[in-house]
Order: C-alpha cells, then structure tokens, then sequence
C-alpha cells in the first residue's frame, strides 16, 4: 500500500484493538488516483476499499494526503458498519 502512511495503519491496528477484531479479519484494496500529468507537485489520492473477511462487509474511503479515512472507519465501525 502506497497511499496509507505508517501512523494510519497504526491507528487503524489500535481502533480494531479495542474492538477486539483481527487485523487479519481485514483486507484492502487500493486504487491510485493522483494525477502524474501535473506540472505542480501533486497530492496523492486514492480509494481504499476495506472489506471484513468473516463477513464480506467493506466499505470504501477517500485516502491520501489531507484525508481522514482512519476516523472515518473509526465512526463506520462503532456504528455497526462491519458486524
């Protein structure tokens, strides 16, 4: 994974953590959307799909720099998105 900077796989490892959930329980998907085409140094950006294994329940999230997708699956899970 490109796009995902060390501190936000942390962050999202700790958020299942404290839900008692497998990192393993979890795969992604990336998909790379920054445009190389610009003559201006470019902010990456992309999607990333997060898909629960033990039930195929997946959500997809805006990733990149200026992004807050961790937070954002933060709030999915705690609301019952991935159960």
């Amino acid at each position: 994974m490109e796009l995902i900077e060390p501190d936000e796989m942390r962050k999202f490892q700790a958020i299942l953590k404290n839900h008692q959930i497998t990192f393993t329980d979890f795969s992604f998907s990336e998909i790379d959307t920054t445009d190389p085409k610009t003559d201006e140094i470019y902010a990456l950006q992309g999607f990333l799909n997060v898909t629960r294994k033990s039930n195929g329940l997946s959500k997809e999230y805006l990733i990149g720099d200026g992004t807050a997708w961790v937070s954002q699956f933060q709030k999915d899970l705690d609301e019952g998105a991935f159960t």
